[in-house]
Order: structure tokens, then C-alpha cells, then sequence
């Protein structure tokens, strides 16, 4: 696990510069042993303290989660994370132990959720493989690995088929240009191959919308969008759902949104675990915990700019109990 440890302190070095768009920060006191008291002393006795260990939880960054974890194991010889578990029910328990887990652990658990059994969650893997940093990925690759036995990558080849297994795999391969460089000339040039490739043929050449969409670094491929509206005086959005179906057009309009906007494309995932009757839990859990470190506050005026309404009011609305006030405490105020 020392490789996993290594692969998670290269990429919180390379998110610290979106740290200030999280609700969650670093505690300034923080005190990991009197941390595992508290929440040693929520579990004592006949009943649960819930309101104190959401308010503990949801106040830490998932590393200081960690040593408290590894604090209570050192105080009392106990897992925190299975002493939480045994303690609550439902969403709550789910939300908790999301949290609980490091970052590339919890991802490396849902893409074996969405894929263990019959039938596979597309959805969910293209969420995810969509939209982590290479690092990130690599960091999924090992937990996977020491959590499963099992290899990531093998998985996607036999849990998907197609182009869009292509896709994934590429994905896998971590290739992608993480550079913040931008050539416009590249950008005309691969906006003509994208045309070239879809609009302007019979079929669709999947192979150039792979490379593309796969390896290019996101500013480079918002200048190329911006290139191809022009040659094609259409957003390559309305291109792709014309000439793609199914998972991969799935998997390449979000790319296409993680490029333009990833507040935005988490808006609107978290919107769609909202809206209409019933809610996704899973996704909404999933989106929360997972942006509210990085870029929550980010993801909250996308919210609003789209929707018309406050995410922290939409969730209100729609969630109750203990879960409802993890998850806000998490979100935060819609003005913060």
C-alpha cells in the first residue's frame, strides 16, 4: 500500500491549487486523538450521538479522516470505520463510510460496485473515469488491485465492448496531456479531423474522437471545440449525439462537458440524482463527498447558473434526517 500512499500525496500536490474552492479545509488546531475521543465517546452506551459525529466528519479533509482512523485504531484497538458502520443504518451509514474511505479507495469501491454482477452501471464508470486526473486513476488502479485481487483494467475490457470499451481503456492508460498548454494551430487542425471524422463522412471515425477526446489536456481541448463551432457552425455536442449512441456518445459528451466546465458536469449529475420522483443516492453521495474537497463551491454556482435554485435548497427538499445533514453540512450555505 506504501505505492497507493505515494500516488495520493502526488495528487493532492497537484489539486492544492483548487483547495480553496472545497467547503472542507485543513483544521489550523487539528487533534487526531481527541478526534477518535469524540467519536469513541458518540458510539458509548446504549444509543448513537449522530448530530456529533456528522458534525466531526463533515469538518475534516479526508486525510485528517484518515488519522483519525488510524488514532482510534492506536487508542482502542478498533476499526472506526466498522464501528461506524455497526452504529448506522441507511443513507447515512453509506455517506459516512464514503467519507471514511481515501478518495482512490472509495473510486476503486464504485467501479467494482458497478461492475460486480449482472449488468454493468456505465453511468457510474464514465463518471468516474472521466473525469479523474491521471494520478488519480493510477491511485484507483492499486487500491482496486489490493482491495479486489483484481485488475482494473481487465475488468473494463471484459465489463465493456466496443468503441467504447476503446475509450475506456485509453482512459486507463492515463496518456492524457495534463499541461496547462494551448496551440491554437493544433486546435483548427484536430477540429478539422473531428469534422473530417463525423459531420463531413458516412459513419463515424471513433479511432479520432478517441485520440482526441483521450489524451488531449482540457484547455487544448476547449480551444478545439471552440475551432470545430466554427468549422462546423454547430457545438460538437449536437455533432457527437448525431453521429454517436449508447455509452460512447455517453462517455464522449462527458469528456466534452469535463473539458468545458467540470463544475458544471458535476451540476448536473447531481441534478440528475435530484430530479423527478425518487432520488439516486448512490450518485448524490457519490458527487458530494466526492467535490467537496476540490471544487464544491464551484459546483454550487454551476448549480445555480443552470437550475435556477440552490443546491443546498434542491437537497433540502429532497433528503431528510441525520442524511440530509450530512450531505448539507457538506454542501455548506448556497451563498457560501
Amino acid at each position: 500500500m506504501a505505492e497507493l500512499a505515494e500516488y495520493i500525496i502526488r495528487y493532492r500536490a497537484a489539486r492544492a491549487g483548487l483547495a480553496l474552492l472545497g467547503t472542507i479545509l485543513a483544521k489550523a488546531d487539528f487533534d487526531a486523538e481527541q478526534d477518535a475521543q469524540t467519536l469513541k465517546d458518540a458510539m458509548k452506551g446504549f444509543g448513537t450521538d449522530e448530530d456529533a459525529i456528522i458534525e466531526l466528519i463533515t469538518d475534516r479533509t479526508s486525510e485528517e479522516r484518515q488519522h483519525i482512523a488510524w488514532k482510534y485504531k492506536a487508542c482502542f484497538g478498533e476499526d472506526l470505520v466498522e464501528d461506524l458502520k455497526r452504529e448506522l443504518r441507511g443513507n447515512l451509514e453509506t455517506a459516512v463510510e464514503a467519507l471514511m474511505l481515501p478518495a482512490p479507495v472509495y473510486d476503486a469501491k464504485t467501479l467494482r460496485e458497478a461492475m460486480r454482477g449482472p449488468g454493468t452501471d456505465e453511468k457510474t464508470i464514465i463518471e468516474i473515469m472521466c473525469t479523474r486526473m491521471n494520478e488519480e486513476i493510477e491511485a484507483i488502479k492499486i487500491a482496486y488491485s489490493a482491495r479486489y485481487d483484481r485488475n482494473l483494467g481487465e475488468d473494463l475490457y471484459h465489463e465493456t465492448s466496443g468503441d467504447f470499451k476503446n475509450l475506456m481503456l485509453s482512459i486507463y492508460a492515463c496518456q492524457r496531456d495534463e499541461s496547462d498548454e494551448v496551440d491554437e494551430d493544433k486546435a483548427k487542425e484536430e477540429a478539422q479531423e473531428l469534422y473530417d471524422a463525423g459531420e463531413d463522412r458516412w459513419g463515424t471515425d471513433e479511432s479520432t474522437f478517441n485520440k482526441i477526446l483521450a489524451t488531449r489536456n482540457f484547455d487544448q481541448l476547449k480551444e478545439t471545440f471552440k475551432q470545430y463551432k466554427e468549422i462546423a457552425d454547430c457545438d460538437i455536442e449536437e455533432s457527437i449525439r448525431d453521429e454517436c449512441s449508447g455509452n460512447l456518445r455517453d462517455g464522449y459528451l462527458a469528456i466534452v462537458s469535463r473539458a468545458k466546465s467540470c463544475a458544471e458536469f458535476f451540476a448536473d449529475r447531481l441534478y440528475d440524482a435530484l430530479k423527478g420522483a425518487g432520488t439516486d443516492d448512490e450518485q448524490l453521495i457519490r458527487c458530494v463527498v466526492t467535490r467537496a474537497e476540490i471544487d464544491m463551491k464551484s459546483v454550487k454556482i454551476a448549480f445555480f447558473l443552470k437550475y435556477g435554485v440552490g443546491l443546498k435548497s434542491f437537497i433540502a427538499s429532497d433528503c431528510s434526517g441525520d442524511y440530509a445533514k450530512l450531505l448539507l453540512a457538506l454542501v455548506k450555505t448556497d451563498e457560501d
